[in-house]
């Protein structure tokens, strides 16, 4: 197993918003870079929000402009996941889906090299039934990223049941590398952050559902009552409702206590497709018509 010296090529799987920032990270360290995802388009977007970030870094004298153009070229698209056959280190960055991340993991050990370390970005998901999936369980390891990626300094690091301590070591010195700091969790139902935030999140819904107040002093209280630099309702839209409640769904059915259960309001707006700023509408509107979702309180 090479150590984090050794990783020089990646793989990420996935061109959204975590994908790419994760790519643009490796390419700036210096890796050659694989970003791989099926829609052509979701690459292009991928290719040129990263080269906007990345001359951004190299406009405010943070990033030298030979740096820069270096690191766009390390990065190169494919459409195959047989492309990724010699990477080092691939790293999925896919929705967030047991089943599909399992089934992506079965193909990845039958086609990277015996040494390549296969890592997931998930943000509630076991790793150790990620790892069930292949026939490698001591190289499968969680990278969770927080958006976006180049921006945000913490990765939270999951072994799984088998990770070994090389592999362990190799990912935390390779997360060093690309500027991160490193905390470490066990293989539990929504690591360390998402354990904590969610349920914060969740009782904001309920806050809103059960007419304690607007959406806006919810997140007023919060931002200058507790110092956060914002609100947990609007947090949710950035990370995304559907996001929230999936990783809600992990630790309710994970830890089995009802503290866990999803507030109807949550689920009703992404029922409703206002997952939001990604799709301009959530709890908070930007910039496209709200749709008609009231929060309305049964109790």
């Amino acid at each position: 197993m090479a150590a984090a010296s050794g990783i020089a090529a990646v793989g990420v799987i996935g061109a959204g918003q975590m994908g790419s920032g994760i790519a643009q990270l490796a390419a700036a360290a210096g890796c050659a870079v694989l970003l791989l995802d099926a829609d052509p388009a979701a690459l292009s977007r991928a290719v040129a929000s990263i080269s906007a970030s990345l001359r951004r870094l190299a406009a405010k004298g943070q990033l030298s402009q030979d740096a820069c153009e270096d690191s766009i070229k390390r990065i190169k698209c494919v459409s195959s996941v047989q492309e990724l056959k010699d990477s080092d280190l691939v790293i999925e960055a896919i929705v967030e889906i047991e089943d599909v991340k399992k089934k992506l993991f079965v193909e990845l050990d039958k086609i990277t090299k015996p040494s390549a370390i296969l890592a997931s970005n998930t943000s509630s998901i076991s790793i150790t039934r990620l790892a069930s999936a292949t026939k490698r369980p001591s190289q499968v390891i969680g990278m969770h990223f927080f958006n976006p990626p180049p921006i945000m300094k913490l990765i939270e690091i999951i072994r799984g049941a088998d990770t070994s301590e090389e592999v362990f070591s190799a990912v935390k010195s390779f997360s060093e590398r690309i500027g991160k700091t490193v905390i470490c969790s066990q293989d539990y139902p929504g690591f360390i952050v998402n354990r904590i935030l969610m349920p914060l999140i969740n009782e904001a819904f309920w806050a809103l559902y059960t007419g304690v107040a607007t959406k806006e002093d919810i997140d007023t209280g919060m931002k200058l009552g507790t110092n956060h630099p914002m609100g947990p309702l609007q947090l949710a839209d950035f990370i995304g409702l559907d996001v929230c409640l999936s990783v809600l769904r992990v630790l309710h059915n994970g830890l089995g206590d009802s503290k866990y259960s999803p507030c109807p309001l949550l689920v009703q707006y992404v029922d409703a497709g206002r997952l939001g700023k990604k799709r301009g509408v959530g709890v908070y509107s930007y910039g496209q018509r709200s749709s008609s979702v009231k929060p309305k309180s049964s109790l």
